[in-house]
């Protein structure tokens, strides 16, 4: 592929990266920061694709991997300075916030990252769960199960439920 059907094959996904990132980073100047690297890296991995039709799940491949190492290490960071006695503490949520969960909008904020990067992907983006289960490398089945787990706790929010963490069952 030519450096110009290069420059245009990654102009057509910058709308589609843009949203995905604001989703992500729920910041327009950290999304554009993230799309920018996640850019970047596409740029200098171009030649290690493996499918080449592929591009549009590649680089939310990408950029959501991208999110994730950032988010580790502001986590780092901020454990960092809790450590040494600089970190912020986190105060409960508000009955005004709950409230607020009714509306779908802000119940699909507060779900995990996990849980709407898949319904994003699937129900803004339109990607096939195949090209989904291709970002996250796992089976198809897989994907659907996360989704189903997706629409169901955003169905609770949006009712009004808060969000619970998922239980673990250990032996």
């Amino acid at each position: 592929m030519s450096p110009h059907e290069l420059d245009q094959a990654l102009r057509e996904q910058l709308p589609s990266l843009r949203r995905f990132a604001r989703w992500l980073a729920r910041d327009p100047h950290a999304a554009d920061d993230l799309v920018q690297s996640a850019l970047e890296r596409a740029i200098a991995g171009w030649g290690q694709r493996r499918d080449e039709a592929a591009l549009r799940p590649w680089l939310f491949s990408i950029l959501y991997r991208q999110f994730l190492d950032g988010q580790r290490r502001a986590q780092r960071y901020a454990g960092l300075l809790a450590r040494i006695g600089l970190g912020a503490t986190e105060s409960q949520p508000s009955a005004e916030r709950e409230f607020m969960a009714r509306s779908a909008l802000e119940a699909l904020q507060q779900l995990r990252v996990e849980q709407r990067s898949l319904l994003l992907w699937v129900s803004v983006e339109g990607l096939s769960y195949q090209e989904v289960a291709d970002i996250l490398e796992v089976p198809i089945g897989t994907v659907m199960s996360r989704l189903s787990r997706a629409r169901q706790a955003l169905r609770r929010l949006s009712e009004g439920e808060t969000a619970a963490p998922p239980l673990r069952l250990l032996k």
